[in-house]
């Protein structure tokens, strides 16, 4: 399965427990490849560390560098705008168009309103994890 995580999720995953936790912790045991361009990497290291000098024992190092090992890094064509309420969660559609994910994991209010894109289901962190992951979960 080739899945493209928002970046609230993967963040959320890395500072807290819950199902972006349980996400990223089936991620790193290989149960999906994670894809990524980019512009979500970018995403990921710039909101990860503002998050981070907040939670100061919380260290986004051990991500970041599983993702240089696990990730598979896509170049994606720009697409026409699809979210124009936030034409900057398209990096996620087009991350996952490029890839040939199945699914984007996602808590963005404008990516869930879609709800699928292209044969692309778009899902919260909790139904990815009770679908896919039930019974697996650590």
């Amino acid at each position: 399965m080739r899945i493209v995580l928002d970046t609230n999720v993967f963040v959320s995953g890395v500072f807290f427990t819950g199902p972006p936790h349980q996400i990223l912790e089936a991620w790193r045991d290989g149960e999906f490849q994670l894809l990524i361009t980019p512009p979500i990497l970018e995403e990921y290291q710039r909101v990860g560390m503002e998050l981070a000098s907040h939670f100061r024992g919380i260290d986004l190092n051990p991500f970041l560098d599983l993702l240089t090992i696990h990730e598979e890094i896509i170049l994606a064509p720009t697409l026409p705008t699809v979210i124009r309420d936030d034409p900057s969660d398209d990096k996620f559609l087009e991350a996952a168009v490029a890839g040939e994910a199945s699914h984007i994991i996602s808590g963005d209010k404008h990516l869930l309103k879609l709800s699928e894109y292209r044969g692309i289901r778009i899902l919260k962190p909790r139904d990815f994890v009770q679908m896919y992951l039930k019974g697996k979960a650590k």
